[in-house]
């Protein structure tokens, strides 16, 4: 069987003007998508590549593709098998860089005011919604927001909700807590197609590093 290494990131979107493993993101969607398109329908035992047929797809000489090969295998992308030197298990993370999308990144200055809009309206969710059984106790960012890149593929937004006390409720047409945490994803989402929601009961839950921007009263 081969052997996989856990998955170090997700490759469903691709920035433009950004390499992956020294190779430009059309280049990489397009080898990967010859590659699954050769393994499409087999089982995945016999999901393999050769280092030759790697090269090929990639366009590159023994000399360039061995690092290549090095690296995608170290990410986890391709999967050493040592029974068969020189042949490598293709994994699910190939076939989800041939289906990304590759887009412009979204710029940092744009991720900063996004990130002021977003607590803006924690502030109004928790002030106005009075028919939503939940309110906002916190608002983190994580992932590539506490990086130094100057250009994003996502704004993570970390949402910590709590029950909101009965002085702060309606007393009429109270929304179920689902239907509450429903219209907040909602609300965030709707601020920018690059904002990525996830609503947890505490910070503790988010992955680090993380930066609380927002804390509810």
């Amino acid at each position: 069987m081969p052997h996989r290494r856990p998955r170090s990131r997700d490759y469903q979107v691709l920035l433009k003007h950004r390499q992956y493993f020294g190779v430009e993101p059309q280049k990489l969607q397009a080898a990967a998508a010859r590659i699954v398109a050769r393994v499409a329908g087999l089982p995945p035992e016999r999901a393999r590549v050769s280092a030759r047929q790697l090269q090929h797809d990639f366009g590159v000489d023994t000399t360039e593709g061995q690092p290549l090969l090095e690296e995608l295998v170290a990410e986890g992308i391709l999967a050493l098998q040592p029974e068969l030197p020189g042949v490598y298990a293709v994994t699910p993370q190939l076939a989800e860089i041939a289906a990304a999308k590759v887009i412009d990144p979204l710029p940092r200055e744009r991720a900063r005011a996004l990130v002021a809009e977003a607590c803006t309206l924690a502030g109004h969710v928790n002030g106005m919604w009075a028919r939503i059984p939940l309110e906002i106790d916190a608002l983190a960012v994580y992932g590539g927001y506490m990086s130094r890149d100057a250009n994003l593929a996502e704004l993570s937004l970390g949402i910590v909700v709590r029950t909101r006390p009965a002085t702060r409720r309606a007393h009429w047409r109270m929304a179920s807590k689902p239907d509450g945490a429903r219209a907040i994803r909602i609300a965030f989402r709707g601020l920018d197609p690059f904002v990525h929601v996830r609503l947890v009961t505490e910070l503790a839950a988010l992955p680090r590093p993380f930066a609380v921007v927002y804390k509810g009263n």
